[in-house]
């Protein structure tokens, strides 16, 4: 049973983009909306300032941001 988002609606955090992900561009990122578990994990959008877009990121591809 998960117990509730490890990050909080508007933090700045660090994206790591996966192996699979080489094009995504990493770096800092605030969440914009947390959203429901997918499987076993919770999901965040994501924004980071220099991108048009946002991005669905899974809690394991986010660290804090120190």
């Amino acid at each position: 049973m998960l117990k509730s988002h490890r990050y909080t609606l508007g933090q700045t955090v660090r994206y790591i983009a996966g192996p699979l992900n080489r094009a995504n561009a990493g770096g800092t990122f605030k969440i914009v909306k947390l959203l429901p578990p997918d499987g076993d994990e919770y999901t965040y959008r994501i924004r980071n300032q220099g991108e048009a877009f946002e991005r669905v990121a899974k809690e394991s591809q986010l660290d804090r941001f120190k």
